[in-house]
């Protein structure tokens, strides 16, 4: 009985510790929320991660270097990204650099919401996507309903098409999964 404690012991022992993945975001109006959290069920759906959804207000700096993949939303403002996503990226800089690490080994990526079909999602994206990118992250997109890639999930949210459709959250949850795979797969790598 103790040997079969013991190996079961050395086989919990054994396991990687779970990818770490945190989904940031900051909305004004709850369609960025309502966005990731989809995304976090979806990669909450692969085992092997750990997925942490939180306001970019309530992500603790010294929190940041512990996570393997970091995922940021935020509602387009002026065809951009919004100031206090903005804010999030030069505080997760500012956190690898007092941890003295860079993204490398580790994962990230963007999404966004926007009141109409051409309000700048692309740029707001891609702003997210260059900051990742100059600390060293190995960026992941998504994948649109015909096989195409993205630079990750965007919504359309203002009068013309009031709130997330399902086609929308569900772009969300295959995205949240596609990204936990990937995060899980660079990490352990990285070990």
């Amino acid at each position: 009985m103790k040997s079969i404690l013991l190996l079961a012991a050395m086989a919990a022992f054994a396991q990687p510790p779970p990818a770490r993945i945190l989904v940031a975001y900051y909305s004004e109006t709850g369609y960025t929320e309502k966005l990731a959290q989809s995304i976090g069920k979806g990669a909450a759906s692969v085992t092997g991660v750990e997925v942490t959804v939180r306001k970019t207000t309530d992500v603790k700096d010294e929190d940041i270097p512990g996570y393997d993949g970091i995922l940021l939303g935020t509602p387009v403002q002026w065809s951009n990204v919004a100031t206090e996503a903005k804010h999030f990226l030069d505080r997760v800089g500012a956190a690898l650099w007092k941890a003295k690490i860079y993204g490398d080994g580790r994962t990230a990526g963007a999404f966004c919401t926007g009141g109409a079909v051409a309000m700048g999602k692309d740029i707001a994206r891609l702003s997210i996507i260059s900051a990742f990118l100059t600390m060293r992250f190995t960026v992941i997109g998504g994948v649109d309903d015909q096989g195409f890639g993205t630079l990750g999930p965007g919504a359309t949210t203002g009068p013309a098409d009031p709130g997330l459709s399902e086609k929308e959250l569900d772009e969300g949850r295959r995205f949240g999964e596609r990204f936990a795979r990937m995060t899980r797969q660079i990490r352990s790598a990285r070990q």
